[in-house]
């Protein structure tokens, strides 16, 4: 089972949508998929049909602080083999509250191990979504993943805000999660017409070579609509640009899975 954290400090680069429509690909391809909403705008949660409004604790603020555990905050989604440990506002407040923690950054693994050991839960995958910055739950979700995928927007300044992760990235190899390695590199908003997204798209595959997903995210007009119903676009509109590509990343995925399994 992988933990997959999917990560930019920059926001609006597709972090969130690529996290609900890979997912929902996946389990329509029969993979069980657990989602955890780490970004405390909540928007895989809404993205998913759940509420982000929710005050209560049984979210990952719950999970992180203490209050409950996680095999009491897991929810189903509408969607066959999804499900969601959702998010809000409340956990923005989480890294105040853990000052005076020496051991802050392994809360999240320590639980999240604890429950898939204990609990049988099976899921073939469990997608951490992280927020726009590079806080300390991104840094848990570093501390906690297997792997990451990393969603870079075709255009000006992309590359430079990724040379910064990269240097974060290391720093959490060297002293936190020497395993931690990037599983590929998804270039996203891509617009043919526009020559700068055909040179990021370059520089980024000679630079990262085969990390880089054969697999392009377009612009995508269906793709920024289905959150506003509830839905991810490959249940939204499945026919859509943005849907199929979608599609083909989770297939790529799964063989990029089954080429690692069979050369270990």
């Amino acid at each position: 089972m992988k933990i997959i954290s999917i990560i930019n400090q920059k926001g609006g680069v597709g972090k969130t949508t690529t996290v609900i429509n890979l997912a929902s690909a996946l389990s329509q391809q029969g993979k069980k998929i657990l989602v955890i909403d780490l970004d405390p705008q909540g928007n895989a949660t809404t993205g998913l049909g759940l509420s982000n409004t929710d005050q209560s604790d049984q979210t990952i603020y719950g999970i992180l602080n203490g209050t409950v555990s996680i095999r009491n905050v897991i929810k189903k989604t509408e969607f066959q083999n999804l499900d969601l440990i959702t998010s809000n506002v409340d956990l923005s407040g989480l890294e105040v509250e853990t000052a005076g923690d020496s051991d802050r950054a392994f809360i999240l693994k320590a639980k999240l191990t604890a429950y898939l050991n204990d609990s049988g839960a099976i899921y073939d995958y469990v997608l951490i979504d992280c927020p726009p910055s590079l806080s300390l739950l991104t840094v848990m979700a570093l501390v906690t993943s297997n792997s990451l995928l990393v969603p870079l927007q075709t255009e000006f300044f992309a590359l430079e805000g990724l040379t910064q992760l990269m240097k974060t990235i290391e720093r959490i190899k060297s002293n936190l999660n020497p395993s931690l390695e990037i599983r590929g590199i998804l270039l996203t908003m891509f617009d043919k017409r526009n020559k700068l997204s055909g040179q990021v798209e370059l520089e980024a595959r000679n630079y990262f070579k085969e990390k880089v997903y054969q697999t392009v995210i377009p612009r995508n007009v269906r793709l920024s609509e289905a959150p506003s119903h509830g839905m991810p676009c490959v249940t939204y509109d499945e026919t859509c640009l943005g849907s199929k590509s979608y599609f083909s990343l989770a297939k790529e995925f799964i063989d990029q899975a089954n080429s690692i399994g069979s050369a270990a």
